[in-house]
Parts: C-alpha cells; structure tokens; sequence
C-alpha cells in the first residue's frame, strides 16, 4: 500500500535507499506469574547514525500516512500470506502444533495462534473471498484497526546506539513521538480465552505426521529453577534424539520449556510415526527417574545450555532482547541467579 505521494514500489525503494529495512509485526507473551498476557505492536528498523531523522520519518509514513485504497495490492497481500500460511502448514506442522497446543493452556497461545496457527489461516481464506465482496468495510476497518493501535501514551521507544548518536537524535525520536496520537480511541480490554483443552488432529495432504504434547507445568506446582533449562536440553539430545529420531525415523525430536508460560512442550518433525511417539513422550518420566549421568555428560549438558542462554548478539539483537526482557520483567539479578542455577545443576 502507497501514501499520497508515494507508491507502494517508491516507498520500499525509498526505505531500501535510506535504512537498514524496517518491520511491522505483533509481540505476545505469557509473563511468569501473571494472568495478563504481554502484547505489542513492535516495530523495528535500522539505519546508519546520519540517517536517524530518514528512519524516524519512514516510520512514522508507514504507521501513519499509508493510506487503505489499493484493494489489488491489499488482495495480492492476503493472497501471499495465505499461501505462506499453506506452505507452512505443510513443511513446518511442528510450529503451527506447538503454536495450537499453547493456545489450549494460556491467552498468550490463544492470541498468537489468532494471528499465526490455524485459526489465522481460516481468517485469510475467508478475507481473501471478503476483499472482491466488501473492499469499503475492509478498508474503513483498517483505518479503525490503525486508530485504535497507535498512540503515544504507552508507547516506548528502545535505541541501540553510541552514546554520541544517541544524544544527537534525542530531538528526532521527540518528534516522532509528538506526531503520535495522543491516546488511543477505544478503551483496553482484558481477554481471558483459550481454545477447548481437547485432543486434536489436523489432517495436511502430507505423507509424514507432526506429534506434538504438551501441559502447564507451573498448574502443577512446579517452581521455575535454571536446571529445568538443562534438563529439557539433555531430553533433546538424548532420550528424543534416539527414540524418535534415530530409532522412529522422524526427520527431529525435540522438547521446549517456556519458562513464561510454564507450558513444557514435545514435538516430532517429519515423523512416521504417531501413536508411538505420544508413547515415548509419555515415557519421558521413567526416563528422567532412571538417568544416571557422569560428570562428564552432566558438563557437557551444562555448556550447551549455557551457550543458547548467552549466545553471541550482534548490537540490534542485543538491543531487542534488552526491549523484551524490559516487556517481561526480566532483571539482570535474575538473569544472574538462573546462570548460577544452570551452573550449579547436579
């Protein structure tokens, strides 16, 4: 979608021109011990430190003067999302089966999968038909949607930069922010829903299968401890690796604890197999009370994961993690105390 004096080819040749790229996309979360999930519209962008004032102006063109007129080009988009979305499903069913079990057991899970599971795939198939049938109320329903997103009261402005830089564009960053709205239209709402806590099977015209289970652990009782990074390391690269994948024949086998949400997860990737993998999820317990491991697979178990927690960033990755842990609550003595955990795991 274009502006009023530019196209949408002159906008992305004018962004690719003058910035390092710039994305529009939401952000949702569970927060370790609160009902209220985390969400947020994100933007993200980067430019050279002279081409700030470029960066800001382009962002504010994007989230505020692109105008909802082009019903091709909006059709085109729906169009390649839907089939990205089918693609997905097919090659990537390990995602969209993690994405719907977290949907069954918190908000967060039920907001995402809105906008990126099964249910936002049922959504494009049907916009898609609604763009030749209804383009005027899709359109002032995108003007209501970008009214009622942006403002400036919540909004919160994360630079990564030199300390010079980030002196200089104090001015600049003011004046994006001034050039926001100053509230929102429509009042917050509090969501409390998930997806009926059922079994499910998704049928996909493919000839392998994605198994995935998964449960709340902190419904249970369970206390969050840096160990529990460990352990759910040591299950992918043991017990998973050979039932599922050496001995089933899947193409993956793996495990995920979202230490926000509490929800520990197993997944297949390009698996034979179905009723036999749920099997040897299910035997995971016995595996874990039966483990008898040497100091020298214990250390092993214990770089790796200290290597995923502080794996190397480049400076805007660093900065983004800085944004989110900010988002979630996430403190530096936190951080600290789960690395002396993972270190300490006996």
């Amino acid at each position: 979608m274009g502006t009023k004096d530019l196209t949408f080819v002159q906008l992305n040749q004018l962004i690719g021109r003058k910035t390092g790229g710039i994305s529009v996309y939401p952000f949702t979360s569970s927060i370790r011990g609160k009902e209220d999930p985390c969400s947020h519209i994100i933007v993200r962008g980067k430019s050279m430190a002279g081409r700030a004032d470029d960066l800001f102006n382009l962002i504010n063109c994007v989230l505020q003067e692109v105008q909802f007129t082009d019903q091709q080009r909006f059709k085109q988009f729906v169009s390649q999302s839907k089939a990205r979305m089918e693609n997905r499903l097919r090659g990537g069913g390990h995602g969209i089966a993690a994405a719907r079990m977290d949907a069954k057991l918190n908000v967060a899970g039920w907001i995402s999968e809105q906008m990126g599971g099964v249910s936002y795939l049922e959504f494009l198939q049907a916009l898609e038909e609604k763009v030749d049938n209804d383009w005027a109320g899709i359109s002032s329903s995108l003007e209501e949607i970008r009214k009622s997103l942006l403002s400036k009261e919540g909004c919160l402005v994360n630079m990564t930069a030199d300390g010079k830089t980030l002196s200089n564009t104090g001015k600049v960053v003011g004046k994006f922010l001034d050039l926001l709205p100053s509230k929102s239209l429509v009042e917050r709402a509090s969501w409390n829903v998930r997806l009926p806590s059922n079994n499910e099977a998704i049928v996909i015209p493919t000839q392998v299968n994605y198994v995935g289970k998964a449960a709340n652990l902190y419904n249970r009782g369970y206390q969050l401890s840096g160990s529990a990074y460990v352990i759910s390391k040591h299950i992918s690269n043991t017990w998973l690796w050979d039932r599922v994948r050496v001995s089933g024949g899947a193409y993956g086998g793996f495990c995920n604890f979202d230490t926000h949400s509490g929800v520990f997860t197993f997944l297949s990737y390009r698996d034979p197999n179905l009723l036999k993998t749920l099997d040897i999820y299910d035997g995971t317990g016995d595996f874990l009370r039966e483990l008898k491991m040497d100091d020298d697979t214990l250390t092993k178990a214990i770089i790796g994961t200290i290597g995923d927690v502080d794996a190397y960033q480049l400076p805007d990755a660093k900065g983004y993690s800085s944004l989110v842990r900010y988002l979630l609550g996430i403190t530096e003595e936190e951080r600290q105390r789960r690395r002396e955990e993972i270190l300490s795991t006996r």
